[in-house]
Formats: C-alpha cells, sequence, structure tokens
C-alpha cells in the first residue's frame, strides 16, 4: 500500500479530514523549505503538498506565481525538489508528499527519468496542473511503472465524461478546485462543492481534496465537512513575505506564522 493509501486509511478508521498544505520549494530561500516540511506536520499536516517552480504557473494567481518567481530566483530546479525529499525522507519516512508543478520541465527530463527520480527520492504523487487525462496516456504509465500516484484536478466545470475518464487514470486522490479561477480566491461556495463532491463520487471511489479558496480555520472545517481532504496553499505562502529567510530568526518567524494557521485549522476541522 502506498503512503498515501495509508495515509488515508488510516484517517478514515479515526474519521479524520485529511489537511494538505501547500509550499514552494525553495520559497523564499532554499534553507527554509525542509524545516518547514518538518514543522508543518508537527502542526497537524497529514500530507505535504511541495511546489516544483514554473515560470508561466497558469493555474495559480498572483500570491503563488510571486512564490514561484522567488524560488527561480535561486535557480530552484526539479533535482533540488528531488534532494529537498531525500533529506526530508532521513527523518519521516511516513508522511507523503505530493509534488505539484507544470508538465515542461518534466518533459525536458523526460517521462521514465523523472518518474524514477520522482520515486527514489521519496515522492508518493504528483499534481501536472497542465496535464490533462485526455492527454496522459504515455504519462500515467510511467509514473504507477515506479509506484507513483497520479493525481488529477477536477473542477465545477467538469463534465460526467470528464470524470469518468479521469477515473480511468487518477490515483491517490482527485484534487477537486472548488472555484472558477486561479488559486487565492476569496470566495467559496460550500453548497455547491458539496453537490460537485456527490457527483464525483458517484464515477470515482478515491479520496476527494477540495482546494483553492480556504484560508481559515472556518473555510478549512466547512469544507472538511463534505471532502476527504482539506488543501490549503496561498493562505500559507502569503506568509512567505514576512522577510527573505535569510537567517535562521527570520526562517523561525515565518515558520511559526505557517505552523499556527495550520494548527487553528487542524483543530477546527477535528472539532466537527
Amino acid at each position: 500500500m502506498s503512503r498515501i493509501a495509508a495515509r488515508f486509511a488510516e484517517l478514515k478508521s479515526n474519521a479524520r479530514t485529511a489537511l494538505i498544505p501547500y509550499v514552494m520549494t525553495g520559497d523564499p530561500s532554499p534553507e527554509i523549505t525542509l524545516p518547514l516540511m518538518h514543522a508543518m506536520v508537527e502542526a497537524g499536516a497529514d500530507i505535504i503538498e511541495l511546489g516544483a517552480p514554473f515560470s508561466d504557473p497558469m493555474a495559480d494567481g498572483p500570491v503563488i506565481q510571486a512564490a514561484a518567481e522567488r524560488s527561480l530566483v535561486h535557480n530552484t530546479s526539479l533535482h533540488d525538489v528531488f534532494a529537498l525529499v531525500s533529506e526530508f525522507r532521513k527523518s519521516d519516512d511516513k508522511t507523503p508528499i505530493v509534488m505539484m508543478g507544470y508538465l515542461n520541465p518534466i518533459e525536458v527530463m523526460g517521462y521514465e527519468s523523472f518518474a524514477q527520480q520522482a520515486a527514489s527520492c521519496g515522492i508518493d504523487g504528483v499534481i501536472t496542473v497542465d496535464m490533462p487525462p485526455v492527454e496522459a496516456a504515455d504519462y500515467v504509465p510511467a509514473l504507477k511503472s515506479q509506484g507513483l500516484d497520479p493525481i488529477f484536478l477536477l473542477a465545477p466545470t467538469s463534465t460526467e465524461e470528464r470524470i469518468k475518464k479521469l477515473a480511468d487514470f487518477a490515483s491517490g486522490f482527485v484534487y477537486y478546485v472548488s472555484l472558477k479561477g486561479v488559486t487565492g480566491a476569496a470566495t467559496l461556495d460550500v453548497t455547491s462543492v458539496e453537490e460537485k463532491m456527490q457527483q464525483i463520487r458517484r464515477f470515482i471511489d478515491l479520496p476527494i481534496g477540495v482546494g483553492f479558496g480556504i484560508g481559515d480555520a472556518e473555510s478549512a472545517a466547512k469544507v472538511a465537512g463534505c471532502s476527504d481532504a482539506v488543501v490549503v496553499g496561498s493562505a500559507i505562502v502569503k506568509k512567505m513575505t514576512l522577510n527573505d529567510g535569510k537567517t535562521e530568526q527570520e526562517r523561525s518567524i515565518i515558520i511559526k506564522e505557517i505552523s499556527d494557521i495550520l494548527s487553528a485549522m487542524r483543530s477546527a476541522m477535528d472539532s466537527l
């Protein structure tokens, strides 16, 4: 059983919803990401979504676009993501890690090479934002041959046909984008999310994580009531702008702020 499947099975047995925070590798400095990952687990994260920076992140709003730009200042590459996960695995072999990125760097590396290196360092699943299921006939087998879960996106506009198609390829969990638009949007209609969850579950027997528009403990708790996982990104990434993270003291300030956000979400979700 994969780390992702094992974690969701454990959560289900305890009637809990997964908390999945997103962080961009190397933002705002290369030194902060590893201790932040460990701190997020201590604060209640069940799975970590680790961003790989890309110069044209089409699905992301201004907050995460800026994070990618800050990361790329340090020339952060897929190899840096792999090295970071390898280091994380030296002291945490249980927390699932899902890499989120875009297709171009993966294509440059090659599907097979990427999958081998990602699996070898300890990555468990991959979200490739601009790889739709209908174009994934070569990509998905490369991931699955290395035990990696290909995780796909669904949106409020996704048709039954697309949902059925995704069911043929996806594993690990499904990421439901709760809003029409980019990351960091402010409004979240929980009733609409609940209705879409019912439609998706008619065709897909995988955990469903909900992201976009979740910015505080209240919204996290509301979404936790109708989903299997709550994904939070922009609310965390905004804290990266508190300082440039060059000194240990500066990094500690950022880590403390993010840990407080996640602890509040975890408490609100567990109080349901």
